[in-house]
C-alpha cells in the first residue's frame, strides 16, 4: 500500500512540474518573440506556432504594440493571422477590436506575461500584474499602456493655492473645474490640469483627489479616505477603455478612475468605493464671480510646461478620433460630445447622461435616477449642477437664484440650494464626461439629448 501511495504521489508531482514547465515554456518563449536576436526569435515563434493555443492571442497582441521593430511586429502578426484566420496587418487597435468582440481567451498566464513584458518599461508596474490573475474586476486584455511611467504625467500633489483677485493669468473665458467643501471653493484651471491629469489637495478639511482624464474629457473628486483609511493615489501609466487607471502607493493596486474603486490587485475584494464631490466645469469668469473669496490653483507648479490655453492635448480635442481603441461605440452621440453625468445612490442600477448642448438650451431639467428626483441647472456659459430635488419642481433659474412652481425662491450654492425658510435641498455628486467614455462603463445608459 504504501508503495502504490508513494507512486501515486510521484506521478501527480511529476504531472505538477509538467503543467508548471510547460507554462514556463509558454511564457518564456512569447517574451522571446521580440528578441534582439533573430535566431531566439526565430526559434520562440516556433515553439508558439507548434504549441499553439487561444490564451497566447492576447500576449501577441501586446507584442505587436509595443514593438518598434517592423519586421518583428510582422512575424507575429504572421503567427496571428495563421493561427486565427483573421487578417488585420499590423495595426494592434485592429486586433484588439476584433479579440474583445470574443469572451477572453486568456489564461492566469497572462498576468505574469503582462508583469515581465512591462517591467521592462517602468519596474514598478511589474506589481501591478504579478501574481494577481484572480484578483480582478476588468479584463486583463483591455488594460493598455498609455506610453508614460508610472506618474510619467506628474500628478500635483499640494500646490500652490492664490487669491481669486491674484490670479491675473486667468482670462474670464478660461475652463476651470470647480469645487466646494465644507465651505472651502476650489477652482482648478483645465489649461494646467491638461499637463498634470491630477491634483491632490486639502480642501474644507478633506484630502480630496482631483483625477482629470484628458482622454475621456472628465475631471472627478475624490475623497481619499474610506473607512479611516487614506488612499495615495497616482497615475498608473496603463489606461482601461481609454481612460487612465489610478494606482495606490501602499498595494500598488490598479483603480477605475470613473468609479473609485480598485480593480486589479489586493484590495479587489475590500468593497471599496470613494466618496465623489461634484465638480462644475466652468468659466473662470462665472467661478469667481459666485466665489470671490475662494482659492485658484497658481501656475508656479515646479514644472515647466506650456500651461497656455489648449496647449495639452490640442489635436486630440480637435477631431473626434480617439487616440486608444475602445470595446464599444454608440452613433446617438459623436465619441467626444460632452455629457452630463450624475453619480447619486442608484446611478450604477440607473445610469443617465445628459448631453449638455441639450443642458444650454434647457437651464432646468427634471428627471430620477432609481428613487432619487433630481433636478439639473445650467447657467448661460454652460456650468450644469445636479441637486436632489426631492419631488420639488423648478420653473425658472438666474443669476442662481432658482423659482419653484409655488414661486418660491431658492438660493443656489454649490453644496445645496435653500428657501429662507430653512428648507434645504442638497447637491448631487456630478460631472461631464465624453459620451464614449461613459457609454463604455455604462453601455445601458439613458440618453437625454
Amino acid at each position: 500500500m504504501k508503495k502504490v501511495l508513494a507512486t501515486f504521489f510521484i506521478l501527480s508531482f511529476s504531472v505538477m512540474l509538467t503543467a508548471q514547465s510547460t507554462e514556463q515554456q509558454d511564457l518564456d518563449n512569447l517574451y522571446k518573440t521580440i528578441s534582439v536576436d533573430g535566431t531566439v526569435a526565430e526559434r520562440a515563434r516556433a515553439y508558439v506556432d507548434r504549441n499553439w493555443d487561444e490564451a497566447f492571442i492576447a500576449p501577441l497582441i501586446d507584442l505587436i504594440f509595443v514593438s518598434n521593430i517592423p519586421k518583428t511586429r510582422r512575424r507575429i502578426v504572421e503567427l496571428l493571422e495563421k493561427n486565427t484566420n483573421q487578417k488585420l496587418d499590423v495595426d494592434p487597435y485592429a486586433w484588439w477590436d476584433w479579440h474583445w468582440k470574443n469572451d477572453p481567451t486568456y489564461t492566469p498566464l497572462y498576468a505574469e506575461f503582462k508583469a515581465r513584458l512591462y517591467k521592462n518599461v517602468d519596474p514598478k508596474f511589474s506589481t501591478y500584474f504579478k501574481n494577481r490573475a484572480a484578483l480582478t474586476r476588468i479584463r486583463l486584455d483591455e488594460v493598455i499602456w498609455g506610453g508614460v511611467g508610472q506618474d510619467g504625467i506628474p500628478p500635483l500633489r499640494d500646490p500652490d493655492m492664490i487669491p481669486s483677485n491674484e490670479a491675473k493669468y486667468l482670462s474670464k473665458n478660461d475652463i476651470v473645474f470647480g469645487v466646494k467643501v465644507n465651505g472651502k471653493a476650489r477652482a482648478y484651471p483645465k489649461r494646467i490640469l491638461g499637463w498634470h491629469e491630477m491634483v491632490v489637495d486639502n480642501v474644507g478639511g478633506r484630502r480630496i483627489a482631483g483625477v482629470y482624464c484628458t482622454l475621456c474629457g472628465t475631471m472627478i473628486a475624490y475623497d481619499t479616505k474610506y473607512n479611516g483609511v487614506s488612499h495615495d493615489l497616482g497615475t498608473s501609466g496603463f489606461l482601461y477603455r481609454s481612460n487612465k487607471l489610478m494606482y495606490d502607493k501602499a498595494t500598488q493596486s490598479l483603480w477605475n478612475t470613473i468609479e473609485g474603486q480598485p480593480v486589479i490587485g489586493p484590495l479587489v475584494d475590500k468593497d471599496i468605493t470613494l466618496k465623489t464631490y461634484p465638480i462644475i466645469t466652468t468659466t473662470w469668469g462665472k467661478w469667481k464671480e459666485a466665489h470671490p473669496n475662494g482659492l485658484v490653483m497658481s501656475p508656479k507648479t515646479g514644472h515647466s510646461r506650456d500651461y497656455s490655453p489648449g496647449a495639452a492635448y490640442r489635436r486630440y480635442y480637435a477631431t473626434d478620433d480617439l487616440m486608444f481603441p475602445v470595446p464599444l461605440t454608440d452613433k446617438r452621440l459623436s465619441n467626444k460630445t460632452e455629457v452630463f453625468v450624475i453619480r447619486s445612490k442608484d446611478y450604477k442600477g440607473d445610469p443617465l447622461a445628459v448631453s449638455t448642448k441639450y443642458l444650454k438650451k434647457n437651464s432646468i431639467h427634471h428627471d430620477r435616477i432609481g428613487n432619487d428626483e433630481v433636478v439639473i441647472i445650467t447657467d448661460k456659459k454652460g456650468g450644469s449642477r445636479a441637486y436632489l430635488s426631492g419631488g420639488h419642481q423648478f420653473e425658472r433659474y438666474k443669476d442662481r437664484v432658482l423659482i419653484d412652481a409655488n414661486g418660491e425662491i431658492w438660493q443656489v450654492d454649490e453644496e445645496a440650494i435653500s428657501t429662507s425658510n430653512s428648507i434645504r435641498l442638497e447637491r448631487a455628486p456630478s460631472h461631464n464626461i465624453f459620451w464614449f467614455a461613459w457609454f463604455n462603463m455604462y453601455p445601458e445608459t439613458r440618453l437625454v439629448k
